[in-house]
């Protein structure tokens, strides 16, 4: 691997790590909110998880597009 492979995959593998880690903590935080809240259908579950993968597509779309 040269320099520049060696250094996008680190940046890839950065993104990775992030995508996993806020899905986890999204789902940990809407388990306990719908336990906090009494409902019966996982609505938080659903919902942080669903909006934190929005939102990290964009950021990897914005940062793997092509800057011009």
């Amino acid at each position: 691997m040269n320099k520049n492979t060696n250094t996008i995959f680190w940046k890839y593998a950065g993104l990775t790590t992030q995508f996993f880690f806020a899905v986890g903590l999204t789902v940990f935080i809407g388990i306990k909110a719908d336990k906090w809240l009494h409902f019966t259908t996982p609505i938080f579950v659903w919902l942080l998880p669903l909006t934190i993968i929005i939102s990290i597509i964009f950021k990897i779309i914005k940062d793997t597009s092509s800057k011009k």
